[in-house]
């Protein structure tokens, strides 16, 4: 991910401990349980689909998705602006400066990274490079989520937006999913709401809070009936996440070339 062109923010970005997701495992008594399970319906899907040949991986983090699709893959590259807790980052690079040769990859992926680069213009202008022709690009941002990662938190995407950018690089677009609707958005943004405010509340009355909370299993209450309800009466003018697949087709490529 590319945070800031001064050396002086790489170091800031180097210094600081930038939380990377581990476990793809999230149940329904987590906080965050609408965001995973939205998502990783349409991400795991789209990278079972279309991950194939040498796969380049832009703000790979710890490489969370790696263990889903390796068998389906011939090698696994990452590339991010820092090295991970667990040093899985292959390349330690700009995403707008990857020093790789172009049309290298048959698949270049980028999970939730594009919100922090500076250039995301610039991220898939190096994805189109760096793919080959007939290639694909898998790509997801937000659209909703709170300020994280702060202060290397730049952008949000509509469906309109990411249109733009991927296509404007050169890409052909597949499918824009979103992840999940609004009643899946109303509940986590809820969950963002209450869950730091309880869970901070010191003293004796936290803790009865906190015992009141863990007893009636709230989270996993509102978890259960927001799922529910954007499982079955929801619309998607308001998602979390976009996950998109787009083809850098081989007349794109050649228009380009000229």
């Amino acid at each position: 991910m590319k945070f800031s062109k001064t050396a002086s923010d790489v170091y800031k970005v180097k210094d600081r401990e930038i939380r990377r997701l581990n476990d793809l495992n999230i149940n329904r008594d987590h906080s965050l349980y609408l965001h995973y399970k939205f998502y990783q319906d349409e991400l795991f899907k789209a990278l079972k689909q279309h991950a194939k040949g040498k796969l380049l991986d832009i703000g790979c983090g710890n490489k969370p998705y790696k263990q889903l699709i390796e068998h389906q893959i011939e090698s696994y590259l990452g590339c991010d602006i820092v090295q991970s807790e667990n040093n899985t980052v292959d390349i330690i690079c700009n995403a707008d400066e990857i020093p790789m040769e172009s049309s290298l990859f048959d698949t270049v992926i980028s999970t939730q990274t594009i919100e922090h680069v500076e250039n995301p213009q610039g991220l898939v202008a190096e994805a189109y490079r760096l793919v080959k022709p007939n290639g694909y690009l898998i790509i997801s941002g937000p659209m909703y989520w709170p300020l994280h990662e702060e202060p290397f938190d730049f952008y949000r995407f509509t469906k309109y937006g990411f249109k733009h950018t991927i296509e404007h690089a050169g890409f052909e677009i597949e499918t824009i999913c979103p992840c999940g609707g609004k009643w899946a958005l109303a509940g986590q943004a809820l969950l963002h709401a209450i869950y730091p405010t309880l869970y901070n509340i010191k003293g004796f009355k936290g803790k009865i809070i906190g015992f009141i909370v863990k007893t009636l299993r709230l989270i996993k209450l509102i978890n259960i009936v927001f799922e529910h309800l954007d499982n079955h009466v929801t619309d998607y003018t308001n998602t979390m996440n976009y996950v998109v697949i787009a083809k850098k087709t081989v007349k794109n490529f050649e228009d380009t070339t000229a």
